[in-house]
């Protein structure tokens, strides 16, 4: 059965699933509903569609299957709903004066007279048209999620969606489903393409198998691929859509004539997305026309120059670091690999030391703040991510750049130019480094290439390695300082297959530094974790979780993932015992104090940025990137704001809506690590 009423009170909603219970209020009667409601607050008039339950211990309670938000249809309905949080600028106050003030005019005045809402004594015009867009856009969002909700689809996307589709979402869904795979961050293809089997689109529809075709393609390079074999991806759509594979090889056909894809014979057929395929083969052109342009910034009679360095510096250079630095002086593009300990920075304080010696500027820059800010301090000279230095276009929500063909980007003013962690940079962010190159100008390529690969796809540092044509000097040795270190140790021996040294294997002046503990419950492990991050480590160097710890684990789920950890960890460490504000968003309660992560890139959103010796504000600008890690410093409910403070000591502002752009960092995933 369908009833219509008004939520009057939460009394219960899950965190992570937004199951609720709530009174409701008909004009016949008050009764409880329960079912899954996201984003249902006290003050919002609801149509319900189920049934009249018995419960043993509560008594009778209407069980919720669907149901859809409408407009308040009285005053003292629309003003609760004005003040119930949802509307930006608007409070209980506020809410109560603009009903007083319009009365049965409000909703007009909203949709059609925003700036009417400036007679109201502190509403500036601005903050008039302000409130009336939130007004606006919560209501078409909420149109978007009663759609979305009859195909299974979470409310989480609909923000997105009218972001992107604008007021006429619905229409354009109707008309092709699959164009949410593009925006719906975390969609399932099922999903959607059950959602347009269900809107009536056939089975081998074009749209479909096309869809199904790229969303194969996608899949592959989630796993770093940039290509996928034509007969596995025929194989996999086939299973995947229920369709024969003449169907697929005709839609194959299709998409290359419409140039979104492009099918490369080797041995096989190999087949990418068009944007793959041409950054590869953009990036291979680019990076050969460097190498072999004029060595235009060769420092003549190197041997001496490294002599006096060595001198000055009180260092003594290996066979391999010299081999290293000659060959940076002798070609344009240098590869530097090795693991950890093996020298590579001692080789990159050399290459600044000389140039810079010579009149030449030297460029740091490395793909994440986290290994920017370990590089400055490594080298003692400023480094910058790549983001930064190359000011690029945007990502889209799946992490995958998407190309602009018209983006060249500034020339970077730089006769040397060292790029460090390049394990961590993807075939996108590799194009379009080399984009910005001058010829003649030398580019250091620095990395480990047993680290793991990168976020994004392509696996840039091992593919150029292999290709040989590029000069590359591997360091196996590991310098003294570093042997004394059994991270460092340990580190080299998994990647030769061995197992950890034990106490027993090392020698009195190794560090202890390194501990294996071992336990087959994961509940015992949970409590090792809690025990080591709340004092347990102080006695071995004064650690203070939020200064110098950092969990890491191989996975989201379980009792050992990142979001019961982050729960069982953000507990202990920072309980909310004063009753401060907090925001629930997504199955996580963020609260002053807790530390986060950026998950996404996002170029629009402005901070400002505080000398750490005078706290004076120096720099204001845009641009908080994937892997950032800072800490919440307030929760502001009326601005519906949250002000996060950042390692780089830059302050951002995120309106509640922006908050799945973070997560908690208590505890993140390894391959999460690398972005930092």
């Amino acid at each position: 059965m369908e009833i219509k009423g008004e939520v009057q009170d939460i009394i219960y909603q899950n965190e992570i699933n937004s199951y609720t219970i709530a009174t409701f209020e008909t004009e016949d009667e008050e009764t409880t509903i329960v079912g899954y409601l996201p984003f249902v607050n006290s003050g919002d008039t609801l149509k319900v569609i189920g049934r009249f339950v018995e419960h043993k211990d509560y008594g009778r309670q209407f069980k919720v299957e669907t149901f859809e938000k409408l407009m308040p249809e009285t005053l003292p309905a629309l003003e609760k709903y004005l003040s119930n949080g949802t509307i930006k600028g608007i409070g209980e106050d506020t809410a109560k004066k603009i009903i007083k003030k319009f009365g049965e005019e409000t909703i007009h005045v909203f949709k059609f007279e925003p700036t009417r809402l400036a007679e109201i004594k502190g509403i500036t015009e601005s903050k008039a048209i302000e409130m009336a867009a939130s007004f606006l856009e919560n209501w078409e969002v909420w149109q978007i999620v009663g759609f979305l909700e009859r195909f299974g689809i979470g409310a989480e996307h609909a923000k997105k969606v009218y972001d992107i589709l604008g007021t006429n979402a619905i229409e354009q869904i109707e008309s092709d489903p699959y164009i949410l795979l593009d925006m719906a961050r975390g969609v399932d293809f099922r999903q959607i393409d059950q959602m347009a089997l269900n809107l009536g689109i056939s089975y081998d529809n074009e749209k479909r198998v096309q869809s199904g075709i790229k969303y194969g393609l996608i899949r592959a390079t989630n796993n770093g691929h940039s290509c996928v074999l034509k007969q596995n991806l025929i194989e996999f759509v086939v299973v995947l859509l229920d369709v024969t594979s003449e169907s697929v090889e005709d839609n194959i056909i299709n998409l290359k004539v419409k140039e979104e894809i492009v099918i490369e014979k080797r041995d096989e057929e190999w087949i990418y997305l068009e944007n793959f395929y041409s950054t590869e083969e953009e990036i291979a052109k680019r990076i050969i026309r460097l190498n072999t342009s004029k060595n235009v910034k060769e420092i003549k009679g190197i041997e001496s120059k490294l002599k006096k360095i060595e001198k000055q510096s009180d260092i003594e250079l290996s066979e391999k670091q010299r081999e290293a630095i000659k060959a940076i002086n002798e070609d344009n593009v240098t590869i530097i690999t090795g693991g950890p300990g093996t020298g590579k920075t001692t080789i990159i304080k050399t290459i600044i030391e000389l140039y810079e010696e010579h009149g030449k500027k030297v460029v740091l820059a490395a793909p994440t703040g986290r290994a920017a800010k370990k590089m400055t301090e490594a080298t003692g000279e400023e480094a910058s991510t790549l983001h930064r230095l190359l000011g690029i276009g945007k990502l889209d929500d799946e992490g995958i750049y998407k190309r602009h063909k018209e983006f060249e980007g500034a020339p970077i003013d730089a006769d040397v130019i060292v790029v460090d962690e390049l394990s961590m940079v993807d075939m996108f962010l590799m194009n379009y480094l080399l984009r910005c190159v001058y010829q003649g100008t030398k580019l250091v390529l620095v990395g480990d290439s047993d680290q793991l690969a990168s976020v994004g796809p392509g696996s840039v540092l091992k593919d150029l390695i292999n290709s040989e044509r590029i000069r590359t000097v591997h360091l196996d040795k590991i310098f003294r300082q570093a042997a004394k270190s059994k991270i460092i140790l340990n580190a080299h021996r998994v990647n030769q297959g061995k197992k950890f040294l034990e106490k027993d294997d090392i020698e009195n002046e190794v560090n202890e530094d390194f501990f294996f503990i071992k336990h087959n419950s994961q509940e015992k492990m949970l409590q090792e974790i809690i025990t080591l991050c709340t004092g347990r480590l102080k006695k071995f160097g004064n650690y203070d979780f939020f200064e110098n710890i950092q969990v890491l684990t191989p996975t989201k789920k379980g009792l050992l993932g990142t979001k019961e950890l982050n729960k069982a960890l953000q507990q202990v460490l920072n309980p909310n015992i004063d009753n401060m504000p907090e925001k629930a968003n997504s199955g996580a309660i963020y609260r002053a104090g807790d530390r986060i992560m950026q998950v996404k890139n996002n170029y629009d959103i402005t901070f400002e940025k505080e000398s750490k010796e005078d706290n004076v504000k120096t720099e204001v600008g845009s641009g908080v990137f994937n892997g950032e890690i800072g800490t919440i410093t307030q929760i502001d409910e009326r601005e519906k704001v949250v002000e996060i403070k950042f390692d780089d000591n830059k302050v951002a502002w995120y309106e509640f809506s922006d908050l799945d752009q973070i997560e908690h960092s208590y505890s993140i995933t390894i391959h999460k690590a690398q972005r930092k």
